[in-house]
């Protein structure tokens, strides 16, 4: 094949390959091979589709693309292009190696063809690019965006409106205007002399590539033919930091997350009709936990695609309020929380690895003027869980410990994946950065050991690593003498639930900080804790001495605890101080439950025993309750759960790749199969579509063989003008108009000039 010659077509050149070439093929495009196709003529043609292209072209960096640009800009789409013409056209931009191996590439895809001195590409290769063709090999990629943005303000309204119409459509324009000889004065002579257009001939014109996205308010894209670097650090930050960072990172989330479960397991939260949870729902939720609404809105959003929250009817359900359902954590989060911390990391970072939404968006308002609301259904986005699989990709593949921001991350992202740049700039980007830092995936803007574990598929790896980061579970904490209890490190499970049953969380992070009140020491008295049993629980524990102010408080409340006892009568309240139940059933906070005196130590009333405490207590009592033996019982409410759903809403890909037997199987049998072209039913797609583009380019008239869909055979005489996405548009001589005709139904097609 030369540039001289048509070329054969990509049907004749994938029956002329070996197997392992259409297997690659099948591999890299799997769009390919579902269903399977019935012959290597169905096969070529199915991969010239112009969403076959799209998709084939989704996943190729910067390089690729504009070998496949040049190769546009040569013509291969109608003519095979001689490599060497290829790499003269790129010239010094990329290494001749790189070259030749993303060419390599872009055959093993079927996106060109041709042997190694001339290759062709498939004719809608121009659908796979994110930019016009040209707009990369043919444009100066050294102009400095502060410069162009400086020029773009300094714009008049003619100059402007033009550009945004080109903007709007297509990048070329044709206008009289770029005409040697026009006034400078006008409008496309200032842009093409401002650098702001670049003339294609005397009558067409294009937007640039860099001034089109600085016009879309877009980073600038790289325009780099090797892969950007990024700014490495006068001192990087050492693994051993990163992977603290991390660790510390994911003992806050998991402390977070504990929070919410048992806040939501206490009082579940009604969904919206549209489904989600309203806004004022999550500012109240917010509140309850102390978690900052956009924070608390990732925590929802993984938890839920971990199926440890849903929504549903918890078991028991509310007493009032809405009639539901309700978002209430599910039965697994009690396994959940029982499990190692490595373990529950690993849940939470594969969980948010592939969730299908952007919690990001919680809050913002949508195109429809409403806002996003959490666990709804309008954050679904398949595109998610691949933007950030290629965030922790692209960092994974610079040095260990390099710190990245915003701007760098974008920039190598989008290079790696141009057509995905549109949701690749820096503001979503730093997005993405934040939710990874908030999982441990990320540490002081470096990837961590275990994310790299994550990466590689492998869980039992991942764990160990987190489990390596981690610090080891202490059984320690330190008493002060403002009496708030310090905690410099994390806490064996049993002690950090015995600790906060008598203390409250004054700040979280590294080092956490409990302060001890007369609240928090009647709540663990409630529960039947002793006194003798917390000042043993301090003294056992605490690497300080016991303050003395501790140990009085506790003794003073416990000495005021418990003497006014509710029972059950349907309730009845009890204490030896007959002055004391006397002014307890006078304090105002408990008249409407209608609390009477049935002797001078004993009172009874109609109201819960639950609503007694709870007057009690707002009138500054510390009454304990108690059951029919007089020992004190725990009445806290137990937390609502729900059933694991079935379903849970994470990312699936699109198509279940087929294994590489199948797909040998597959090429076994195209290899059996009798191809149309050689039976002599019907011409080869392939072929009649380089035949037709050969005679559109040259313009010529060709005697076509075509069956209609009532299977009727003609012959016309057509001009053709353009095939595209598998359609022929040509002028039928015959109809005196415009027709198109579907290239699958063609059976021939000869020169009308030869006869």
């Amino acid at each position: 094949m030369t540039e001289h010659t048509p070329g054969v077509p990509l049907g004749v050149w994938l029956a002329d390959s070996p197997d392992e070439r259409l297997i690659r093929l099948l591999e890299r495009r799997p769009d390919l091979a579902q269903p399977p196709p019935g012959s290597i003529s169905a096969l070529a043609a199915r991969a010239q589709a112009r969403q076959s292209v799209k998709a084939a072209t989704d996943d190729l960096d910067f390089l690729h693309l504009a070998v496949l640009d040049a190769l546009l800009v040569l013509q291969a789409d109608t003519a095979p292009v001689p490599v060497s013409k290829l790499v003269a056209l790129i010239g010094d931009r990329a290494p001749k190696d790189a070259v030749h191996t993303a060419l390599d590439d872009l055959r093993d895809r079927a996106l060109a063809w041709g042997d190694a001195a001339a290759v062709r590409v498939v004719a809608e290769a121009s659908a796979g690019l994110p930019w016009y063709p040209g707009q990369v090999v043919l444009e100066d990629s050294v102009t400095d965006p502060a410069e162009l943005t400086a020029l773009l303000e300094t714009l008049d309204a003619p100059q402007r409106d033009l550009l945004d119409r080109l903007l709007d459509g297509s990048p070329v324009g044709r206008t009289r205007d770029a005409a040697p000889g026009t006034p400078p004065d006008r409008p496309v002579q200032r842009l093409l002399a401002a650098g702001l257009l670049r003339q294609v001939d005397h009558e067409t014109v294009i937007l640039p590539r860099q001034v089109g996205q600085l016009l879309r308010g877009e980073a600038p894209a790289p325009a780099e033919f090797t892969a950007p670097q990024p700014v490495v650090a006068a001192k990087p930050v050492t693994k051993k930091a990163v992977d603290a960072a991390g660790a510390g990172a994911i003992i806050d989330l998991l402390r977070e997350l504990e929070v919410v479960i048992e806040t939501l397991g206490a009082t579940p939260v009604p969904e919206l009709r549209s489904g989600g949870l309203g806004i004022r729902e999550m500012k109240r939720l917010a509140k309850q936990t102390g978690i900052a609404e956009s924070r608390l809105a990732l925590i929802l959003e993984i938890a839920s695609g971990a199926g440890l929250i849903a929504n549903g009817m918890p078991d028991p359900e509310p007493e009032d309020g809405p009639d539901g359902p309700f978002w209430a954590p599910t039965v697994a989060a009690d396994r959940f929380v029982e499990a190692p911390a490595a373990e529950r990391w690993h849940l939470l970072a594969s969980t948010w690895q592939d969730l299908p939404a952007r919690p990001s968006l919680i809050g913002h308002r949508g195109p429809d003027g409403k806002p996003f609301a959490a666990l709804s259904d309008s954050l679904y986005s398949t595109a998610a869980p691949l933007d950030r699989r290629l965030l922790l990709s692209t960092l994974a593949e610079f040095d260990t410990g390099t710190s990245v921001d915003a701007a760098e991350a974008s920039r190598a992202m989008i290079w790696r994946r141009p057509r995905w740049s549109a949701r690749l700039q820096p503001g979503p980007v730093a997005q993405l950065l934040e939710e990874a830092h908030a999982v441990g995936l990320l540490g002081r803007g470096a990837i961590t050991s275990p994310a790299r574990a994550l990466l590689s598929d492998d869980p039992e790896a991942a764990i160990a690593a987190m489990t390596k980061a981690l610090p080891a579970p202490i059984d320690h904490f330190l008493v002060q003498a403002d009496l708030t209890v310090v905690v410099p490190g994390p806490l064996d499970r049993d002690l950090a639930e015995e600790l906060s049953a008598v203390a409250d969380v004054e700040s979280a992070g590294a080092a956490m900080v409990y302060r001890v009140g007369e609240p928090s020491i009647r709540r663990a008295l409630d529960t039947g804790r002793t006194p003798g049993q917390l000042h043993a629980f301090f003294a056992k524990h605490s690497k300080t001495p016991v303050p003395q102010g501790l140990t009085y408080l506790i003794d003073d409340v416990a000495r005021r605890h418990g003497q006014l006892r509710v029972g059950i009568a349907a309730s009845f309240v009890r204490c030896e101080d007959p002055t004391l139940l006397a002014q307890a059933v006078a304090a105002p906070a408990v008249a409407k439950l209608d609390l009477r005196l049935l002797a001078p130590t004993v009172a009874v009333s109609q109201a819960p025993i639950a609503d007694v405490l709870a007057a009690l207590r707002s009138s500054g009592l510390a009454p304990a309750a108690e059951d029919s033996t007089g020992t004190i019982v725990d009445l806290r409410t137990r937390s609502g759960r729900i059933p694991v759903p079935p379903y849970r809403r994470l990312y699936r890909p699109a198509l279940n790749l087929p294994n590489r037997d199948t797909l040998t199987a597959i090429v076994s049998v195209l290899r059996k199969v009798h191809d149309g072209a050689a039976g002599g039913g019907r011409l080869d797609p392939s072929r009649a579509i380089a035949l037709l583009q050969q005679a559109a380019l040259h313009q010529s008239t060709v005697l076509l063989g075509y069956t209609d869909a009532a299977g009727v055979s003609t012959q016309r005489v057509v001009s053709p003008i353009h095939v595209r996405g598998g359609q022929l548009t040509a002028f039928d001589t015959a109809a005196g108009r415009v027709r198109e005709f579907a290239v699958h139904r063609v059976t021939s097609v000869m020169s009308a000039e030869s006869g």
